[in-house]
């Protein structure tokens, strides 16, 4: 044993720091096992891959290991919630009680802190700003006097959606680096500072991702080269490393910067009429090519290269904006702010034609469609490789969620990471489920195929669950068609209130939810994680079916087809896995501590009908099972 595991251990003795400070403390074995197991990762310099079960306690039990450590640590969580609750809440408690005072920082993606320089120009224009959104911008900046930090997350006069704040943080387009007038007081170039003089640095996935891959623009620092790295809620990170390993753009910038050509010809530059001129047919060119691609309504670029009209349309638009690229740089050095946008169509025209060519095989092209503007994805199949290459050896690297293991196993996510040399573990949540809690799949449930047999019968079971629970229910759901169609169901037929995703921000909806003790909550994805609702409030939690993936999916048949080629099975290598951490994330929203009490049903037989159900029931955790909904119903009934 190390000496960090030997102190380790003796702070989560029956006699340690934690038991003396920490009302209630005893000692958990699956916490004092993974704090044992992230101390050996952290002296020896290896990787760790553990799934700690819901009521672990693995925030302790990795930030115990890293603070004796006394070494350089990034803890990158996936919310801004947990985020906040590690550097406000349980660092300073965890450092106070063990004496220690490491210097400690909070850096957070550039969109949570006020740019100086946007902020001087909006109120330079405020004479013809409209009243509402000048009180807002007034509001800013009296606050940006006083603020230390000029996170926006600190901002409480104005409302968390007003229209002034996407105006006014900081962006990796609007920023010119050195050359503002601002460097020195910029808040975002200060919070880096700080982060590279920290020995315990708190960031999220998408930061940790955009600095580590030099995505960011406009400083020179980026994050430090630290000695452990530890990923909290790490089941996210395969889907956000397809994002930082691709390439994305969005036709919403190059309007941007097509708008502001011409308000710079408006403005300073009003003796060369070509300017205007090509801005005016690129913005032409982009509204065919928007057009066409609306009327499609394909997600598949590879599917839509075949159209010869939309391809002629696509490389008629890149020959305009490679035409005004040209003209820009014969005009470089009259105007900073043109010399800017130079750099940044050039970047553009670069992207989208390596999004035309389309040609690499392993790799995904896929088109979201907003309301006003596309986004344009080439998202690699396998990101293995580059998670290897990334992941140095001269690092200790710690990955740990509640809902990483598919049929006991951790080799999916280990392969899918490019870690299969890491030390794996499992640790089981120390609740006693079989008594906690209870899990049903109606028996009298048709095919989910059917959707109008399944919505009917979905409602069905969700007026009984609600009734015998008294509100206190979430409905979690696939798909946004069926919550809708579910909620318009439930509104004329059910006497509790209902909360429904899209009414409101998931965090009004959830203070609401606790406020109302008898409410009933209806959402999507966003809703099946990071939420945390204990005792009472919470009895049951229905989900509509098993959350696959589409088949149309771009990236999924990207990779579903290169595992077809190498002779694998589509379903079993991506569907499969994906589905049973989806499913292992929805589950998790019942039981958060020892006392709570709920009901799982699944409307989904499947689970139960189907060869590969076993793989998601061993995933789970040990819940006692029926297929009695009236055992169900009767269980609700009893929890007070």
């Amino acid at each position: 044993m190390s000496r960090l595991a030997t102190e380790v251990a003796r702070v989560f003795a029956a006699d340690g720091a934690l038991a003396r400070q920490v009302t209630g403390f005893s000692p958990r074995d699956s916490q004092t096992a993974m704090a044992a197991a992230v101390s050996e990762a952290i002296a020896t310099r290896s990787s760790l891959v553990l799934e700690a079960g819901t009521g672990v306690g693995k925030t302790f039990a990795y930030l115990i290991p890293a603070l004796l450590s006394g070494k350089q640590i990034i803890i990158s969580t996936g919310s801004k919630n947990l985020q906040e609750q590690l550097f406000y809440k349980d660092l300073p408690a965890l450092t106070q009680m063990l004496g220690l005072k490491p210097k400690l920082a909070l850096l957070k993606g550039r969109s949570n802190y006020l740019c100086q320089l946007r902020l001087d120009k909006q109120m330079q224009e405020a004479s013809h700003t409209e009243a509402r959104l000048l009180d807002d911008l007034l509001k800013v900046n009296q606050w940006a006097g006083t603020s230390k930090d000029g996170d926006i997350g600190g901002l409480t006069s104005v409302a968390e959606n007003s229209p002034a704040l996407p105006l006014l943080v900081s962006t990796k387009e609007s920023c010119i680096g050195k050359r503002c007038d601002f460097y020195d007081e910029c808040f975002t170039r200060k919070a880096r500072a700080r982060a590279m003089d920290a020995r315990v640095i708190v960031v999220n996935h998408h930061l940790f991702f955009a600095d580590s891959l030099l995505k960011d623009t406009g400083f020179a620092e980026l994050l430090p080269d630290p000695d452990v790295v530890i990923f909290d809620e790490a089941h996210l990170l395969p889907d956000i490393c397809v994002n930082y390993f691709g390439q994305q753009c969005s036709s919403r910038v190059l309007d941007s910067l097509l708008q502001q050509v011409l308000a710079l010809y408006r403005s300073e530059l009003g003796d060369t009429g070509q300017l205007a001129q090509f801005s005016q047919r690129c913005l032409a060119r982009l509204a065919d090519w928007h057009n066409a691609l609306y009327a499609r309504d394909a997600n598949d670029w590879r599917q839509l290269l075949g159209d010869k009209t939309l391809a002629g349309l696509s490389w008629g638009l890149l020959d305009e904006l490679q035409a005004l690229a040209k003209l820009l740089t014969a005009h470089l050095g009259r105007s900073e702010e043109l010399d800017d946008i130079a750099v940044k169509l050039a970047e553009f025209n670069a992207k989208l034609a390596q999004f035309f060519h389309c040609d690499n095989p392993q790799a995904a092209y896929g088109i979201e469609l907003g309301n006003r503007f596309v986004v344009l994805r080439i998202s690699p199949i396998d990101i293995a490789r580059e998670c290897a290459e990334l992941f140095n050896p001269d690092t200790s690297w710690v990955f740990t969620s509640a809902t990483l293991q598919v049929d006991r196993s951790l080799a999916h996510f280990a392969k899918q990471m490019g870690i299969d040399k890491a030390r794996q573990a499992i640790l089981d949540s120390p609740f006693d489920y079989p008594r906690q809690a209870l899990f049903c799949v109606p028996r009298q449930l048709g095919s989910v195929s059917n959707q109008q047999q399944a919505l009917k019968q979905l409602v069905e079971v969700c007026l009984q669950a609600i009734d015998a629970a008294q509100g206190r229910t979430f409905i979690l759901f696939t798909s946004h068609r069926m919550l809708e169609q579910v909620a318009l169901a439930l509104r004329s037929r059910t006497q509790y209130p209902l909360l429904v995703q899209g009414q409101a921000g998931k965090q009004s909806l959830l203070t609401k939810f606790r406020q109302l003790g008898n409410a009933v909550l209806l959402g999507t994805a966003s809703f099946w994680e990071g939420v945390d609702v204990r005792g009472r409030l919470l009895s049951c939690v229905i989900i509509d079916k098993l959350p696959f993936v589409s088949p149309d999916d771009t990236l999924y048949r990207a990779r579903a087809d290169s595992v077809a080629r190498h002779g694998g099975d589509p379903f079993t290598e991506i569907s499969l896995p994906q589905a049973i951490i989806s499913l292992k994330q929805g589950v998790g929203r019942l039981i958060r501590d020892e006392k709570d009490r709920g009901v799982l049903i699944l409307c989904d037989n499947r689970i139960v009908n189907r060869s590969y159900g076993q793989a998601f029931l061993n995933s789970l955790p040990p819940m006692a099972r029926t297929r009695d909904l009236d055992k169900a119903l009767a269980f609700l009934r009893r929890i007070p």
